[in-house]
């Protein structure tokens, strides 16, 4: 992604955003960005089981979730908050840490965050990714144990020798054509305008 385009309007003044962050500074820091950016409403947990607490008592529209938080315990509390039945299960959020492996992006997918960012984190990076998820038009999807975005951010058909997953996925290749094509005589004969005669 490349540069915030400065002709992007995102009204942000009355969003509520929990930060759940493992250090006080780094929460102080998060919250100034969110507060730059309009936010007037910024809660912050520097644990999963305060965070978890204000999860039940308020609805938030987005989350950002250190998954070292409360020795690791990030990814189990987005796993069980997108399990859940209450209001916040569909808020985006997203996933910010400094030690970032591809196994964790990885499982930062698998338990349904919108979006992963890597530590150091600028205002701009940030604001480019709630950006594209305030535009992300993927539908929350359920398949098997998980519940979150769809993974997909493009579609490409199935998996090669798979008939796919999905309901909307096709089940087999394409047949042949029943008839031979058109030439483009016929197509421009069918298309070219007759004369009507009265």
């Amino acid at each position: 992604m490349s540069g915030v385009d400065p002709n992007t309007r995102l009204n942000l003044s009355k969003a509520s955003v929990l930060l759940v962050e493992s250090s006080q500074h780094s929460a102080d820091v998060l919250a100034q960005i969110m507060k730059g950016f309009g936010v007037s409403e910024v809660h912050r947990a520097l644990a999963s089981d305060a965070a978890e607490k204000m999860l039940r008592a308020k609805t938030f529209d987005l989350i950002v979730i250190d998954p070292t938080v409360s020795d690791g315990d990030g990814y189990r509390m987005l796993q069980e908050l997108r399990h859940s039945s209450g209001a916040n299960a569909y808020v985006p959020v997203v996933l910010i840490s400094g030690h970032v492996r591809a196994q964790d992006v990885a499982r930062a997918r698998d338990t349904g965050a919108n979006f992963f960012v890597t530590k150091p984190i600028t205002p701009n990076t940030l604001l480019q990714r709630i950006l594209f998820v305030a535009k992300d038009k993927r539908p929350f999807v359920q398949v098997g144990n998980y519940i979150g975005p769809d993974r997909r951010f493009k579609f490409e058909g199935p998996p090669p020798g798979s008939d796919g997953r999905r309901e909307n996925d096709l089940k087999s290749p394409l047949g042949d054509a029943d008839e031979p094509n058109m030439s483009q005589n016929e197509i421009d004969m069918m298309i070219k305008p007759q004369r009507v005669m009265i």
